[in-house]
């Protein structure tokens, strides 16, 4: 079961939903929007390795907007910090957003219960577009789970404080 809007703020209230900060004004019927930071990350590697650390490069995003070009993969990340240890979080796409060609996250946008940070979001498009630093660019929503349920645990993500590259390799260290 999804939770409606009302309900979410509700849960903010009784501490079990986390959205720093938070404004009633992103809050939907069913959803919240949370906005993009003014940073961006690509790969600098021609290949990506999936059992090497990868190369970076940080990119800002300026107030008059940054140009996004298709065939590039860009890192970014929500400006608000979630956290809920009673629900099943989801990212998906504002369809205004989707309806520019931009998609903004290809396989993440499925939470876990326990999770704790910021949301790396990544971004492509099909089109050059002009994206600004704290544009509503995704909504959260939460899901209800039946049965017991353990809380995620896996450090490689977790209480993040920036945009996550790809950690994958650290799965072929075990």
């Amino acid at each position: 079961m999804i939770l409606s809007g009302l309900e979410i703020e509700r849960q903010i209230e009784q501490g079990a939903i986390a959205i720093t900060p938070f404004d009633r004004r992103n809050l939907n019927p069913n959803s919240y929007n949370l906005r993009l930071h003014d940073e961006l990350l690509v790969y600098t590697d021609e290949v990506l390795d999936m059992k090497s650390p990868l190369n970076t490069q940080s990119l800002r995003i300026p107030e008059s907007g940054l140009v996004l070009e298709p065939g590039r993969l860009y890192l970014g990340r929500t400006y608000e910090h979630t956290s809920t240890d009673v629900f099943v979080p989801m990212l998906e796409g504002r369809s205004s957003i989707g309806r520019l060609g931009l998609c903004i996250h290809v396989t993440a946008g499925f939470g876990d219960i326990g999770f704790s940070g910021y949301w790396t979001l990544e971004i492509h498009t099909l089109h050059p577009v002009r994206i600004y630093p704290m544009v509503e660019i995704c909504q959260i929503y939460y899901h209800r789970i039946e049965g017991d349920s353990e809380k995620y645990s896996s450090g490689k993500y977790q209480q993040n404080v920036g945009i996550q590259p790809s950690l994958l390799y650290k799965d072929f260290e075990q």
